[in-house]
């Protein structure tokens, strides 16, 4: 073959020739909707993430909890109390761990059980019992007090019941009057003891009669 018939050829090859090759149409691109989805859905969720990190970061406090049960009239020592951070509803209003020096001296209004956090209503400074008042203790059993949890400021009535093997006597039962102050449970027996605030001149008669232990607790009203 002549070397003219050769150079034609590579010229009208249209592979080889400058303006074939700018025609050639680019590659297409395959368009994943689903991964763009998945794109958004991730950067809404960072989003949300981040919202609620700096939400719960923004309404912690450090405010003061009970170690252990803080038992109604007791000094509240430095041993009782511990700093712990929450995120609290503010309707609450807890006493601040800044509190704590204030805190530490004063006396449990009511019982503050472990882990609770403590408020301004359960803190005092006034001394149990009050006035011309006095507190006696009653070990009841389960069969001595009523199913319904005590609660402090409950109104009770000590019912003097009879001795095994005794007859009830005639009439309506002996019985006192008495306002719940407190409610524990002894670390030695394993009872638990009701702590009842009575009028100073009805504590010997009604310490006398529960410490025969023929004794039952009456729940009355709760309506004030």
């Amino acid at each position: 073959m002549s070397k003219t018939a050769t150079r034609d050829d590579r010229t009208l090859d249209p592979e080889s020739s400058p303006a074939a090759s700018q025609l050639v149409p680019p590659p297409k691109l395959r368009r994943r909707p689903a991964l763009a989805l998945v794109a958004i859905a991730a950067i809404l969720l960072g989003g949300l993430l981040a919202a609620w990190a700096w939400s719960a970061t923004t309404n912690t406090q450090e405010v003061l909890v009970a170690r252990h049960t803080i038992e109604r009239g007791s000094v509240i020592e430095a041993n009782d109390l511990a700093r712990v951070r929450l995120s609290v509803d503010p309707a609450l209003k807890p006493v601040a761990a800044s509190e704590f020096d204030r805190v530490v001296g004063q006396r449990a209004a009511y019982d503050v059980a472990a882990g609770a956090m403590l408020t301004p209503d359960s803190i005092t400074t006034a001394v149990e019992p009050t006035g011309n008042n006095s507190i006696v203790g009653v070990a009841v059993t389960p069969a001595q007090a009523p199913g319904l949890a005590l609660v402090t400021g409950d109104r009770v009535r000590v019912i003097v019941t009879p001795a095994q093997g005794e007859e009830l006597p005639a009439g309506a039962p002996t019985f006192s009057e008495a306002t719940v102050a407190g409610v524990h449970i002894s670390d030695e027996t394993g009872q638990t003891i009701v702590d009842l605030l009575v009028p100073h001149a009805d504590a010997a008669v009604l310490a006398a009669r529960t410490a025969t232990g023929n004794v039952s607790l009456v729940l009355d009203s709760r309506e004030r």
